[in-house]
């Protein structure tokens, strides 16, 4: 008879070996969990949270975009804002001088045209604003300056925007000043005469703005353009009193151009305050509009941080509920992991065990 343990016990090592195998398995996913704070890395691990996960994730990365632009949308809005308030007081402070125009003396104007082809030049550079490269006052056409040559605008090289106008004012005291005012009107309207910007916003009247998504079919405009008004409506050139192209930008630029183009030597000549009140009048105008567009472009703003809560709000909500079907309870995870591993050692321990056994062991010892 041998003294070994007998073919039933073999069973019994099958047992061992299988539960352990299962404890084994059980333990490496709790070790994993307790690791990576998830119910499982593939969504076959996630059990029955697959499905509230499969469909979340989607919706989460949406909002996410989302709010991405209108992070984007606002702080673009900001830098045009910012852009719009100086060209605005450049305007104003122009107005300011020309209602004093009157009586001055005859080289003060050469210095105001000065100061008026300058700011022409600044008008024009601040319709270049960018913001991460994108040209904030170019329409859709986000990637090319809306005035593609700034520095030079008030050159006066003839079949330009500026020699157009200086040619037309030179011809006061010849002509009317309503005769100026209209030859400068329809330069400074679209597609009136030699154009300051560029071909693409010379080519639309109007040109699309920029938008954003930042919902469901729900978008918002966050540009403007330089040749056109913006958010707010743009009216048909005036052809009666000459005072706008219907543009407030194209307006202040046609004002600054015909300031700037003024000398001494007109200041006694019939017409000329008649046209220094044509252009301060097309002045006042532009700038209530300026006004207008940029509390447009305020409320926006303020649509948009509302927008910006709501998606938060509903982002949040969203990963609550992902975090219900993907991630873990840690405690009770790592109480569960503790409990296995002694579960394991047992395992280990018993298998070893049986290794010992023998007959021997169990039979009694004889002298």
């Amino acid at each position: 008879m041998s003294g070994t343990v007998g073919p039933a016990d073999f069973g019994m090592y099958g047992v061992l070996i299988a539960n352990a195998s299962s404890v084994k398995q059980k333990l490496d996913m709790l070790t994993s969990q307790a690791s990576s704070g998830l119910v499982g890395d593939t969504y076959a691990g996630l059990g029955g949270g697959a499905a509230v996960s499969l469909d979340l994730r989607p919706q989460m990365a949406n909002l996410q975009t989302w709010q991405n632009n209108v992070d984007t949308a606002t702080g673009r809005m900001s830098v045009t804002q910012s852009a719009l308030t100086q060209i605005q007081s450049i305007a104003a402070n122009f107005y300011a001088q020309l209602n004093n125009l009157e009586g001055v003396n005859s080289g003060e104007i050469d210095t105001i045209a000065a100061s008026a082809r300058d700011a022409l030049g600044q008008v024009a550079s601040l319709l270049d604003t960018q913001d991460a490269g994108v040209y904030v006052f170019a329409g859709q056409d986000t990637g090319n300056p809306p005035v593609p040559d700034p520095d030079h605008i008030a050159d006066g090289t003839a079949g330009t925007f500026f020699g157009a106008i200086q040619s037309a004012v030179s011809q006061l005291g010849g002509q009317t000043a309503a005769q100026v005012a209209q030859t400068t009107l329809g330069v400074a309207s679209f597609g009136g005469g030699p154009s300051p910007f560029s071909a693409y916003l010379s080519a639309n009247d109007p040109p699309a703005l920029p938008t954003v998504q930042v919902g469901q079919n729900r978008t918002e405009t966050t540009g403007l353009s330089a040749s056109h008004n913006g958010l707010i409506p743009q009216p048909a050139p005036d052809n009666v009193n000459f005072t706008t192209t219907g543009s407030y930008m194209r307006d202040v630029l046609r004002a600054l151009a015909t300031i700037g183009s003024l000398s001494s030597a007109q200041s006694g000549v019939s017409g000329f305050q008649d046209l220094v009140q044509n252009t301060r009048t097309s002045l006042s105008g532009a700038i209530g509009a300026m006004a207008q567009d940029a509390g447009a472009m305020g409320n926006a703003q303020s649509s948009l941080t509302a927008t910006q809560t709501r998606l938060a709000d509903t982002q949040t909500a969203l990963t609550a509920q992902v975090s219900s079907a993907e991630d873990v309870d840690m405690a009770k995870t790592l109480s569960q992991l503790s409990l296995v591993q002694t579960q394991m050692q047992a395992s280990y321990q018993l298998i070893a065990g049986m290794s010992g056994l023998s007959l021997v062991k169990f039979l009694p010892v004889t002298a």
